[in-house]
């Protein structure tokens, strides 16, 4: 049964039309949204940013919500109060989501109790928030679409963000032998701290033939791409045969020779969490519960904003000179 909280208003952020970061708007009137069947009420203490989460409110991404609406879907914090038919959490248990129904950059949030797992009491909120969407979105690239296999090598483009650090611990726990690029010597430093064997700069000129170097010339079985509007043709020269590139991240067009992948039988593909079942979304979550309880999955926060800073966090998130793990939102 469903127990009000101590407070009827909140603070949230609202997007009453699509845009730069200037239409988040921040509010402290927004009624706290009551927990229905088989939904829970989480008091939020952390809220995970995503580069998506700026694409869908420029309004230029294939999936538009109806407005107003409150961004924000991976979140951190404490159980509230639960809906009718919830019987695996209670109110004060630490927990994380992939997903909220009324958005996750506010005071409080309302999920449905299938997108909310436990929190070990080994990672703090900022680190919670830092789970779904990157680790979810990198196993799913790794296995559930990728096919990887223990001995194969994986090269992950843009390995210093979120999901870039998420997806080297998991390929390395598994087996793989894992590279990663990153813009930063810091960043560079996080990347090899996380599972890399090698790690290169991506804004160095002759960092593709580093990499062509360290691998014998022999290439790598697959490609993580963050950023594929601008490696991908690129990208199609540094695999082996039969390799693949898995694209989890494009910022607009690119133009590639078709023949290049021809020639090694390649594959390009696209990866979304939008597009999983509730079995894949459940074979996501055992690979990650399985990695907080083997120890191996320790999530790294950058950049931690208020509320208030909502904006310069969206305009960061793009244009920030290189990323250092995963950032995060604190109500």
């Amino acid at each position: 049964m469903a127990t009000a909280t101590a407070r009827s208003a909140m603070r949230a952020v609202r997007v009453f039309e699509f845009g730069g970061p200037e239409v988040l708007q921040l509010r402290a009137d927004v009624p706290v949204p009551a927990p229905r069947d088989r939904e829970v009420l989480i008091k939020v203490h952390a809220c995970g940013v995503n580069p998506v989460e700026t694409y869908i409110r420029s309004g230029n991404y294939a999936r538009k919500p109806a407005l107003p609406y409150t961004p924000g879907s991976d979140v951190a914090g404490v159980i509230e109060s639960v809906g009718e038919h919830v019987t695996a959490f209670k109110r004060g248990d630490r927990v994380f989501t992939t997903a909220t129904l009324s958005g996750g950059y506010a005071d409080y949030a309302v999920a449905e109790a299938n997108t909310v797992f436990p929190l070990s009491d080994k990672l703090n909120f900022s680190q919670g928030a830092a789970i779904a969407i990157p680790y979810f979105t990198a196993y799913r690239a790794l296995f559930l679409k990728g096919h990887a296999k223990a001995g194969e090598s994986v090269l992950i483009h843009g390995a210093s963000g979120g999901v870039g650090i998420a997806a080297c611990q998991i390929a390395r726990a598994h087996g793989l032998k894992v590279l990663g690029t990153a813009g930063t010597e810091e960043g560079m430093n996080i990347v090899l701290r996380n599972g890399a064997q090698q790690a290169f700069n991506h804004r160095e000129a002759n960092y593709v033939d580093k990499i062509k170097e360290y691998t014998k010339m022999q290439g790598v079985n697959m490609i993580i791409e963050m950023l594929s509007n601008v490696n991908l043709a690129t990208d199609l020269h540094l695999l082996a045969h039969a390799g693949r590139v898995m694209v989890v991240g494009c910022r607009g067009p690119i133009e590639i020779n078709p023949r290049d992948t021809m020639n090694k039988e390649s594959s390009i593909i696209g990866v979304s969490r939008f597009s999983e079942t509730e079995e894949e979304r459940r074979e996501c979550a055992r690979a990650v519960l399985d990695g907080m309880a083997a120890g191996w999955l320790n999530p790294v926060v950058g950049s931690e904003y208020p509320l208030e800073e909502v904006a310069k966090a969206h305009r960061d998130i793009i244009h920030s000179s290189g990323a250092r793990g995963k950032m995060v939102l604190l109500p």
